[in-house]
This record gives C-alpha cells, structure tokens and sequence, in this order.
C-alpha cells in the first residue's frame, strides 16, 4: 500500500469489458510520478488515498477478473501535503 493524491479524473472511450462502467483517477505518488488507478471509493481530485498495488489491486476492486495492478482502497481523511513530501 502507498499514500497518493488523486490529480484528477481519467476519461476513456473505449475500455475493457470488466473496465466499462468502472471510475479511473490519475494519481501522484510524493515524487511526482502519475498513475492509472481504479477507484471504487469515489474520491474527488486532492483527495489523498490508500493505493493497493499489483496482485491484490484486483481483490480490492471487489472482483478478481478485473485487469488493474492499482486500485484506490480508501480516502485518508487528515493528512497534510508536508507529511506527504517528507
């Protein structure tokens, strides 16, 4: 699990079938580095959050057919940008 902010929202046309109706958020780790995450949580841009990565994003996007290797697995409700950076 790593600590991230949600950037913003991610739009798709076209997606694969266990993706179709599936929320996607663009999120930062503290080194400025963007990925793809699913978000079954519904966060809102910076918002931080709990990512849970590889193997085990599937289990926590409720389905294990699911082709993601990151899903957001709860919003942090106190936490501030200087804890982040650190």
């Amino acid at each position: 699990m790593e600590i991230q902010r949600v950037v913003r929202d991610l739009v798709t046309t076209k997606r694969n079938f266990w993706l179709a109706a599936k929320s996607l958020r663009v999120v930062e780790d503290h080194k400025g580095q963007l990925s793809v995450a699913l978000d079954p949580v519904g966060c809102k841009p910076g918002d931080f959050v709990i990512t849970i990565g590889i193997s085990a994003a599937r289990l926590a996007a409720g389905n294990p057919k699911i082709t993601t290797d990151l899903t957001i697995g709860g919003i942090i409700d106190d936490w501030s940008e200087a804890e982040w950076r650190s």
